[in-house]
């Protein structure tokens, strides 16, 4: 199970911007999923907005918490190891099965290099575990730590843990998204999709979260950010 980009036969050069091609990707869903079912994950989002997660988030100024997480090759990468290299924009996602997490991750891929010229290194968290992780990697050629976040434990001191309502979990069901074999428990949790920029000292200096896993911050803006924070 995974999502199968265009560019899976090689590395990602699509320069698009990334709204451009999340809303290519929307398009398609719009185009090919019965009606019935977008209707259950708008729903499932309007929920979540309602609930209002992305405004109680860990946001800027606060200090974000220690931590330590296998990478997709089953190494143990501590917070501070991350934090020493500089600034860290780190990104929280769902999963591999996820077309929209793909493409922001495969974006951030292609700002590795002007990322590491702003001072900052990239890292990306999700529940999925590290067997899955590595599948990732090696699939999209991610020159990025995917750290595997068991029970979402680092994403809920982040404030982003959600559980997957039921009527959208029979969907994942259906549609071959085993969340129990992907990320190693039962829970049905997943973290909304959030992206950080931290500062060495591990005090957030820009976070962004949105309950609509769809919507996602430009790499631009990152790289903007990290310049003027420069």
């Amino acid at each position: 199970m995974k999502w199968r980009s265009l560019q899976e036969a090689g590395e990602n050069t699509d320069l698009r911007p990334l709204r451009e091609i999340l809303a290519e990707r929307q398009e398609a869903i719009t185009k090919y999923v019965p009606v019935e079912t977008q209707a259950i994950h708008a729903q499932a989002i309007a929920a979540l907005k309602e609930k209002n997660i992305a405004a109680n988030i860990l946001s800027a100024g606060a200090k974000i918490p220690d931590f330590a997480l296998e990478d997709q090759d089953g190494k143990l990468v501590p917070s501070g190891e991350l934090l020493a290299k500089g600034k860290l924009v780190l990104h929280f996602f769902r999963g591999r099965w996820c077309p929209f997490c793909v493409a922001q991750l495969e974006a951030m891929n292609l700002v590795v290099a002007a990322l590491a010229e702003c001072g900052a290194a990239l890292a990306a968290i999700s529940p999925q575990t590290v067997k899955q992780s590595y599948f990732m990697r090696d699939q999209h050629h991610f020159r990025f730590p995917l750290l595997s976040d068991p029970g979402n434990g680092v994403a809920r001191q982040f404030g982003l843990t959600y559980r997957v309502p039921d009527e959208q979990k029979s969907i994942y069901q259906r549609s071959f998204v085993n969340l129990p074999l992907v990320n190693g428990d039962d829970s049905w949790e997943l973290p909304i999709p959030a992206a950080y920029i931290v500062g060495r000292d591990g005090v957030v200096l820009y976070a962004s979260a949105n309950e609509d896993y769809s919507a996602r911050p430009e790499p631009q803006a990152i790289l903007e950010f990290l310049s003027a924070s420069n």
